[in-house]
C-alpha cells in the first residue's frame, strides 16, 4: 500500500517495493500538487487516484527512484562490470565514463531521454572533441559510448526500474570512416627482408604474427607447449594483457571462438626453433634470476613482454628504415586479405580469425569479399570468352567490362 504524507501546499507518496540483499528497504517517491481551486474533496479523491496509479506503475517496473544516471551507472560497475567483465574492457568502459558524466550523469534514470542521448552523441561528431587530432570522434567510437549508455539502461530494465530504452531510438551520425591500410605484396616482401637484419625475437614474432593473423594479445599469451613442430599447428587458447589496475595479466581469449588452432608453413617454423634455442641460451645465462613462464615472447628474464613493446619496437623500426608504419593490427587485416583474395570462403576465414560470428568477418572485411566477387564474376566471363567473338555488343566503344559494371552497381 502507498503512504501519503502532507508536506506544505504538496503531497508524497511512498510505495514500498520490496527489499534488498543487504535487508535494505526499497521505496519509490513521487510528489503531487493539487490544483488551487480544488475542493478539501476533490483534493483528497484525486490524492488516492494517484496514490493507486503511482502503486501500479511501481509494480510494473516503470517508476525508479530519483538515482541520477552517474550514481547508477557507478553501482553497475561495482555489482555487474566487476563481476563479470574482462580487465582489459572494464578499464576501456571506466574510460569512456568522463564524457558520458559530464553530459547525462547528473540526469535521473526515468527522466533521460532519446533527445538527451541524441545530442550528447552529436556532440562527439563536431571538430575538436578529439584532443589529440583535433578532429570529431570515429562513427566506431560513437558507437562504444552509445553502447555503454544502452547497457547502463538496460540493466535498469532487467532489475525492474524502467519499461524502455531511449538509446534504441539514437542515430549515429555518419562519420567519416577510417580508411584501413594494408602493405602490398611489393611492400611486405620488403618488410620480409628488413626483418633478416632484426634481433631473432622481432624476426620470429613479425614472422609468426602475419603468417597466422593472430591478435596482439594471442600473440604474447602462447606458450611453448602450445605449438607442435612437427605439423605446425599452434594452439591459441589465452592472451596476455595489460591495465595500469593490474600490470600484464594472463587472460582467457576475445570469445570461446577465439580459442582455436591455426597452421602455419614450416619455414615459420624453423625461425621459432632458431628464437628458441636463442631464448634458451639466454635462461641458462641468468639462472636463477630467469622467471620459467614458457611464454614465446618475453622481457629479458623471461617474464611475460608488455602489450606495448612491438608496438613501440615496430614503430622505431619503421621510422628507421624509412617503411610505412600502419601499427601492428595491420598484419592481421594482411592476412585477412590475403586469404580473401585466395578464394577462402567467409566462414574459414571467420574461424582462422576467431570472430565469434561470420557477420563480424563480413561486416569487416564486406569491401574485400565484394571485390573477391569481381574477380569470379570476371573470371566467369573470361572462361566463357568464346561467346563474345560474334556478340554485337562487344564491339559498342560504349560497352563497359564486367569489372567496372560491377563495381558501379555496387
Amino acid at each position: 500500500m502507498a503512504s501519503i504524507e502532507k508536506r506544505g501546499d504538496s503531497y508524497r507518496i511512498k510505495v514500498s517495493c520490496g527489499y534488498k540483499a543487504n535487508g535494505q528497504q526499497v521505496t519509490q517517491k513521487m510528489t503531487w500538487t493539487p490544483d488551487p481551486k480544488m475542493t478539501e474533496k476533490q483534493i483528497e479523491k484525486e490524492l488516492q487516484r494517484q496514490a493507486i496509479l503511482f502503486e501500479e506503475e511501481c509494480k510494473h517496473g516503470q517508476i525508479v527512484s530519483a538515482i541520477k544516471f552517474e550514481a547508477f551507472a557507478e553501482e553497475w560497475f561495482e555489482d555487474y562490470g566487476k563481476l563479470n567483465l574482462k580487465s582489459t574492457t572494464y578499464t576501456r568502459q571506466r574510460q569512456l565514463t568522463k564524457r558520458v558524466y559530464a553530459a547525462i550523469g547528473h540526469i535521473r534514470l526515468d527522466k533521460l531521454t532519446t533527445r538527451e542521448i541524441q545530442k550528447f552523441i552529436n556532440s562527439l561528431a563536431k571538430d575538436g572533441v578529439n584532443e589529440h587530432t583535433g578532429k570529431p570522434l570515429s562513427r566506431k567510437t560513437m558507437i562504444h559510448y552509445l553502447s555503454f549508455i544502452s547497457t547502463i539502461i538496460d540493466y535498469a530494465i532487467k532489475m525492474d526500474m524502467l519499461s524502455d530504452n531511449p538509446c534504441r531510438r539514437v542515430t549515429i551520425p555518419k562519420g567519416s570512416k577510417k580508411e584501413r591500410k594494408i602493405l602490398t605484396i611489393e611492400e611486405t616482401e620488403e618488410f620480409f627482408n628488413l626483418l633478416k637484419t632484426a634481433p631473432l625475437k622481432y624476426r620470429a614474432f613479425f614472422t609468426l604474427d602475419i603468417y597466422s593473423g593472430m591478435r596482439r594479445g594471442e600473440m604474447l599469451g602462447l606458450e611453448w607447449k602450445d605449438i607442435d613442430f612437427q605439423t605446425g599447428v599452434i594452439h591459441i587458447q589465452r592472451t596476455s594483457n595489460y591495465t595500469k589496475t593490474n600490470g600484464i595479466y594472463t587472460d582467457t581469449t576475445k570469445t570461446e571462438s577465439s580459442v582455436r588452432f591455426v597452421k602455419v608453413p614450416m619455414e615459420v617454423i624453423d625461425v621459432l626453433l632458431l628464437y628458441k634455442e636463442e631464448q634458451d641460451e639466454e635462461r641458462i645465462k641468468l639462472g636463477s634470476k630467469w622467471h620459467d613462464t614458457d611464454r614465446l615472447f618475453v622481457k629479458y628474464d623471461g617474464q611475460p613482454m608488455n602489450p606495448q613493446t612491438p608496438y613501440g619496437w615496430l614503430k622505431e623500426f619503421c621510422e628507421r628504415n624509412d617503411f610505412p608504419f600502419y601499427g601492428i593490427h595491420q598484419f592481421r587485416h594482411l592476412h585477412t586479405s590475403l586469404l580473401i583474395g585466395a578464394g577462402i570462403d567467409p566462414t574459414t576465414v571467420s574461424g582462422i580469425l576467431g570472430h565469434s560470428q561470420v557477420s563480424t568477418t563480413l561486416n569487416l572485411y564486406s569491401h574485400m569479399f565484394r571485390e573477391n566477387q569481381i574477380k569470379a564474376c570476371d573470371a566467369v566471363a573470361n572462361a566463357l570468352s568464346f561467346t563474345a567473338k560474334d556478340n554485337p555488343e562487344t564491339k559498342n566503344p560504349h560497352h563497359t567490362n564486367d569489372t567496372e559494371s560491377y563495381k558501379k552497381i555496387g
